[in-house]
This record gives structure tokens, C-alpha cells and sequence, in this order.
């Protein structure tokens, strides 16, 4: 060390310049190597963005593609050592298999920037939604608009509001359009009424404007003091309440069959039968397998057109009193698979144990008989004439 430091030293000696020229020379080395660590790291950090990019494209394009369809996003076990883990993961990535980019960028993805976590899909989706809110909007613009809220419990048990608003678009065109959902505590018409106030002031949606509003019967929504309703039009005297024109409808059908023995006999038989003939996967395929044999039949006799499209099997479908369209629904296909039922139940009758030979031979009976076959002809004429009118409302 000390040789060096004197070799050194003699040599400056010899030339006081040497100094100034090698300090000036080590400078530029480090000014060129800083030149090239910068542009190395430029280089890096664009191609980490487009790959950062590419990526986020992929898990965008899943979310639109799962919101579109309705397709629930997560797994059981979505872990890197599970089987399965989840549509949304499968999916992304059975998607990026296809490109060997993509392939590579897998592989080489730091584990804290996949962009396929629960939060980012949550982001993804919370940005949508805002995009297509901000479109509504935009088509509402100043126009009067009507109300339409309703409510119900979803399946974490928590009370869930919809809001839809109905509207005249610049074009002359009525258009109806989904705002949203919100979560409130209660169903309290004034814990309703503030929920969507405050909807409608994030959207810089004037409530002078509402022009109507349509709710169901309960009380909570049409009460004329205390009602969500009375609340709306104590603020906005020109936004009308009127009842659900459908949910009136239905109500007044329900009320009218109970009302008429015959028919209220007939409806409390029918979804029996039903669950008779097809309470489990061996009768079901019964069903279908004699469905089978009646178009057969029926089409050896030309007593049904063919081609494509026609002549599908169905099923039996049963009925809510929510639902009044469901009646003509299950009265149809019993009349379309009556005699497929029949042959059904009478097989049940003689192989079937004791409990079941007796349901199946009170069905088959009941089912049967000319007041049952004449109310279902019946009752389907008056059902095609309300559903026509359901339709329109």
C-alpha cells in the first residue's frame, strides 16, 4: 500500500497537472455510468407501465365481461395451491393462456401488483358503475323525472333499496333507467326518504323536478301521512303517487279467485299435482320420456307441425301469488303435458310405496275429473287476457 501511495505520489510529482486530468477522468466515467443507470431505469419503468397496464386491461375486461353476464366473481378457496379458485381467476386466467406474453408476465408479475385482488375488483366495478351513472345523467340532463323505488332483503340479510328513474330523453323517447342500489338499516319511510335524497343530491338531481312516484302498497310507501309518498309530496307538491298499475292488477286477481270457490279449489290443487308428478329426478325423467313418446305419437298422425325449434320438451312449473304471471305459466304446461302427467302418476300408483301410491292415485284422480279439466281450459282463456293487459302495464 505504501509503494502505491509512493508511485503515486512520484508521479504526480513529476507532472502537477496529472491530478487535475485524473479526477477529471473519473468524473466523466461517473457521469456517463449515471447517464446509463438513468437510462436503464427509464427504460425499466416504461416497460413496467406497459406490463402494469397490460395486465390491468386483462382484469378490467373479466370484471365487464362477469358484470355483464352476472357472474359471481369469488371462489371458496381462491389460494395459490387450490383446485379451483373462483370464476374470476379461472377466467383471467384461462384468458391470458392464449398469448405467451401474457404467459411470460405471469411469471414474472411481482406477487403485490397482480390487480386480481377482492378490493381491485371492487374498484374496478365501483369505477363502471360511476361511468354509467355519469351517462345517465348526462341523458337526464334537466328533465322532469319519475320515481320508482322498491325494497327487499338480500341474501347476507341485509335491506337493500333500488332505485330507478323514468324519464322523456331529448329525443322524445320514455326511457327508464336503473340509478342504483343502496343499503339502509330500516324500511322506515323517513330513513327511505333521506337515503334517496341524498342519492339524487350526489347525482345533482333536483327533487323539484320529481314528477311522480311509483312504489307498492305496503304501508311504508303509500301511507298518507307517514308514508315515504306523503313525504316526497310534503317537499314536492307535483310528485304524484300512483300504485304499481301490475302490483294492483296482480292483487285484484289473487282477491278474486279466493272469492270463487271453484277457482280457489282449483289453484290450491294445481301446484299439488305438480310437485306429485315431478318430486323427484326418476319422475321428472318419467316426464320427459313420455313427453317424448306423446310428440312422437302426435307427429306420426300429423296432428303436430315439425321443424326446428318446435316441439321441445318442458317441464311442469309451479305458481306464487307475487307472480300472477306464473298462473298462465303453470296452467300451460299442465295442459301441454296432461297426458305425460297421467302416465306419470299411474306409474307411481303401482310401483310407488305406500305413501306415494296414495298421493299419486288422489293426483291422478283429481286431475282427472271434467271440473278440473274444464277450469284449466278455463282459467287459461282468462289468464291470456290478463297477461296481455300485464304486459302492457
Amino acid at each position: 500500500m505504501d509503494g502505491a501511495r509512493g508511485a503515486f505520489l512520484s508521479h504526480v510529482g513529476k507532472d502537477p497537472n496529472s491530478l487535475h486530468k485524473i479526477a477529471e477522468r473519473s468524473y466523466g466515467d461517473l457521469m456517463n455510468q449515471s447517464r446509463h443507470i438513468q437510462k436503464v431505469l427509464d427504460n425499466f419503468t416504461s416497460k413496467q407501465i406497459a406490463n402494469n397496464r397490460l395486465w390491468l386491461k386483462a382484469s378490467i375486461d373479466t370484471v365487464r365481461l362477469f358484470a355483464h353476464q352476472g357472474i359471481a366473481f369469488r371462489g371458496r378457496d381462491e389460494s395459490a395451491s387450490s383446485m379451483n379458485r373462483g370464476n374470476f381467476l379461472e377466467t383471467l386466467n384461462y384468458g391470458m393462456s392464449f398469448s405467451e406474453k401474457m404467459v411470460d408476465l405471469i411469471k414474472n408479475a411481482p406477487k403485490n401488483a397482480t390487480y386480481t385482488s377482492p378490493i381491485i375488483q371492487k374498484e374496478i366495478l365501483h369505477v363502471i358503475s360511476t361511468k354509467v351513472q355519469k351517462e345517465i345523467r348526462e341523458e337526464i340532463g334537466d328533465a322532469k323525472f319519475y320515481l320508482i323505488v322498491d325494497e327487499a332483503r338480500d341474501e347476507s340479510m341485509r335491506e337493500q333499496m333500488a332505485i330507478v328513474l323514468r324519464f322523456v330523453n331529448k329525443d322524445g323517447f320514455v326511457r327508464e333507467r336503473f340509478l342504483g342500489v343502496a343499503h339502509v338499516p330500516d324500511t322506515i319511510s323517513i330513513t327511505l326518504k333521506n337515503e334517496i335524497y341524498s342519492i339524487l343530491f350526489h347525482h345533482s338531481l333536483n327533487i323539484q323536478n320529481i314528477r311522480g312516484q311509483g312504489y307498492d302498497g305496503v304501508s311504508n310507501m303509500r301511507g298518507g301521512w307517514n308514508g315515504l309518498q306523503a313525504l316526497v309530496s310534503n317537499d314536492c307538491p307535483y310528485a304524484y303517487y300512483i300504485h304499481c298499475f301490475v302490483h294492483i292488477l296482480q292483487l285484484a286477481l289473487v282477491a278474486a279467485s279466493k272469492e270463487v270457490g271453484v277457482i280457489h279449489c282449483f289453484f290450491a290443487k294445481l301446484p299439488k299435482i305438480v310437485t306429485i308428478a315431478d318430486a323427484s329426478c326418476k319422475r321428472f325423467e318419467e316426464l320427459k320420456l313420455a313427453q317424448a313418446s306423446d310428440i312422437e305419437y302426435l307427429l306420426s298422425i300429423n296432428e303436430l307441425e315439425s321443424g326446428s325449434g318446435l316441439n321441445q320438451l318442458s317441464t311442469l312449473q309451479g305458481h306464487a301469488d307475487t307472480r300472477w304471471s306464473s298462473h298462465l305459466r303453470s296452467i300451460s304446461s299442465m295442459i301441454k303435458l296432461f297426458s305425460a302427467t297421467c302416465v306419470v302418476l299411474l306409474k307411481v300408483k303401482v310401483e310407488g310405496n305406500s305413501s306415494q301410491r296414495g298421493e299419486a292415485k288422489w293426483a291422478y284422480e283429481e286431475m282427472t275429473t271434467f271440473e278440473f279439466v274444464f277450469m284449466l281450459h278455463l282459467m287459461k282463456e282468462i289468464m291470456l287476457i290478463t297477461d296481455f293487459l300485464w304486459q302492457a302495464l
